[in-house]
């Protein structure tokens, strides 16, 4: 049995505590390695790591820094397969799709490292009295990047990206519950010793390292519970922190869209990754026009999501993560039936080990069920008929997460109309459409601090002001 290991200032050591925590494979119950539990003496070590390492970091030209990430990037696309079988291995993720999602966020580390050899990092303003302003970015110094179960290589890449190429230095804190990827992911590491540091636990080890007095900048993705504590914690310290929590995403189907083809990716948008993905497609409202034919539509297309182990191939539903997360699905489900609601497709488990639930769609649902308020995290589709566009963009509209939003429609007012919807981000005609140039903050309860494009590097960096005027004449 496998006991994992951090990394700090380049070496592989032991935790400071003896505590250890079972990692789980979903699919099977069997334990597959341990993982220290984390204490404040592991953060204290790769914080002071991260420290001595940040000025020669940051005293690289920047162009070399982006070298070195995208050279690591390199590495990581070659071994991407590997990495989506670990990440299969702790958490469930089908090995198909984790290896999608891993080739994505390494295209994403490689662009948003890039940024930094445009981003201004320096810049002058002169003036006709012969005085010149420089407007300098600086890095922050050392920073955290605690991240969560559901994507753990491309979260972890997602995040590291800006704040090493403006010079910072991390120490990176995964989820408890699944480190394996991670690991494997640092092993690979080919950075100078301390710039990327990795301390394994859970809030034993999350919670010093959020509050440490050394680190300028946290990135948090978690739950709002956590993510609150998170928040205060660096308000405390007057330092930085970046959020990104829950969400209850809705989307929005218009009168006039083709209703097969928009079953067919609402099913991919609830139903992928087994619904574990922070912008599913939690809530459903579908104008009455369609409604019977898109239902009907939907329900089909949740019967092709085959369940099973995410080795197995055709496999599209992996497990949850685990039991406390199936009980989140099972409780939801229960709490809309006993409400009232129908269970269209799914809602019955296997009856075999691991922690699997099935494509489920419900039916005669309202706001006041768990499934339609709570952040479910599950392969569930509840769907609202409504009498018209504005109805359904007014019920998104209704919640006090803010993440992401997705609408389908072919009328341009209602394109224009769908901005309204307060969230970090609103896809139109395309769930996670756009590029490298995605620039969000989320709304609500769903997170502060914006992220993407150059809002990275703000974000990553101080800014700071030198005047120069001419010496005074005699």
């Amino acid at each position: 049995m496998k006991t994992l290991q951090n990394l700090v200032g380049g070496i592989w050591e032991d935790s400071l505590d003896d505590a250890l925590i079972d990692v789980v494979n979903p699919a099977t119950e069997d334990v597959v390695a341990r993982a220290p539990g984390g204490c404040r003496g592991d953060i204290d070590r790769a914080v002071a790591a991260a420290a001595r390492a940040q000025p020669a970091w940051a005293a690289l030209p920047v162009a070399e820094r982006v070298a070195l990430i995208s050279a690591w990037a390199d590495t990581i696309a070659e071994h991407a397969g590997e990495l989506a079988e670990l990440e299969c291995r702790e958490m469930g993720k089908p090995t198909g799709i984790g290896r999608t999602f891993i080739d994505g966020a390494v295209a994403g580390l490689k662009a948003a490292a890039t940024q930094a050899l445009s981003y201004g990092f320096e810049e002058t303003v002169s003036h006709p009295d012969g005085s010149a302003t420089r407007i300098l970015r600086h890095p922050l110094g050392a920073t955290a990047v605690i991240t969560p179960w559901n994507f753990p290589v491309p979260m972890v890449l997602g995040a590291l990206g800006p704040l090493l190429a403006a010079g910072n230095t991390v120490v990176v804190k995964p989820s408890e519950r699944s480190p394996l990827s991670a690991v494997r992911l640092f092993e690979l590491l080919n950075l100078p010793p301390g710039v990327v540091n990795l301390v394994l636990g859970d809030a034993r080890a999350g919670v010093p390292l959020a509050e440490h007095e050394q680190i300028q900048l946290v990135h948090f993705t978690g739950s709002v519970e956590a993510g609150r504590k998170v928040g205060a914690g660096t308000g405390r310290l007057l330092h930085r922190a970046v959020l990104e929590l829950g969400g209850k995403d809705p989307v929005v189907i218009d009168s006039g869209v083709d209703p097969a083809a928009t079953a067919a990716a609402v099913a991919f948008g609830a139903f992928v990754n087994t619904g574990q993905i922070c912008t599913s497609m939690e809530r459903v409202y579908v104008h009455q026009e369609i409604a019977d034919e898109f239902i009907d539509a939907l329900v089909r297309a949740a019967g092709t999501y085959t369940m099973g182990d995410g080795h197995d191939e055709g496999v599209m539903v992996g497990p949850l993560v685990d039991e406390r997360q199936r009980d989140t699905v099972r409780r939801h489900v229960a709490d809309a039936v006993e409400r009232g609601a129908t269970i269209r497709a799914g809602g019955v488990e296997p009856d075999v080990k691991g922690f699997f639930y099935p494509a489920t769609v419900l039916t005669g649902v309202d706001e006041s069920m768990l499934a339609m308020n709570e952040e479910t995290f599950g392969p569930l589709a509840p769907v609202v008929v409504v009498s018209s566009f504005e109805e359904g963009l007014e019920r998104a509209s209704r919640s006090r997460f803010g993440l992401a939003a997705t609408v389908y429609t072919n009328d341009p007012d209602h394109i224009a109309a769908a901005a309204r919807i307060p969230a970090g981000v609103v896809w139109i005609n395309q769930w996670q459409g756009g590029g490298p140039e995605r620039l969000y903050e989320p709304a609500g309860d769903s997170g502060m601090g914006a992220t993407g494009a150059t809002a990275a590097y703000d974000a990553a960096t101080r800014p700071a002001t030198v005047h120069i005027a001419p010496q005074p004449a005699s």
